[in-house]
Formats: C-alpha cells, structure tokens, sequence
C-alpha cells in the first residue's frame, strides 16, 4: 500500500528542489551533501522530537530510506 502524505506534491516538491539547488549552487560533493543532510536530519530530529522519540523517529527514517533505496535498484 502507498503511503499517502499530508502534504501535498508540489510543496514537497519545492523544497527538494530549493535544498538541491543551494548543494549544486556549491558544487558540493556527494559525500558533503550527505553529511550536510544527515546533519540537518539529526537537528530537525533533535529540535521537533521529544528525547525519548528521537531515536524511534530516526530509525523510522533510516528504514525508510532503505526501502525508497530498494525500489530503486
């Protein structure tokens, strides 16, 4: 089944393309972009998230990037 999100295309899609713009506006390499990103997950994660659902919050997402990884290959 699909997951269906609350926010629609278009706004997600906006801000993929602001994000990626300012890494090739850079022309950041792939390894500082990942790290530049999973910097910015872990303190949106840190930041919005209570202590003790941080951490189920990460591993969902971690899971979840596995699986778009997968669909992928």
């Amino acid at each position: 089944m699909p997951i269906v999100s609350k926010y629609d295309v278009e706004t997600q899609q906006q801000l993929l393309e602001a994000v990626l713009n300012v890494l090739e506006e850079h022309q950041t390499p792939a390894d500082l972009a990942l790290m530049t990103l999973g910097n910015a997950v872990s303190n949106v994660i840190s930041a919005r998230y209570k202590p003790e659902d941080a951490y189920k919050v990460a591993e969902q997402f971690g899971k979840v990037l596995l699986q778009s990884m997968a669909k992928q290959a």
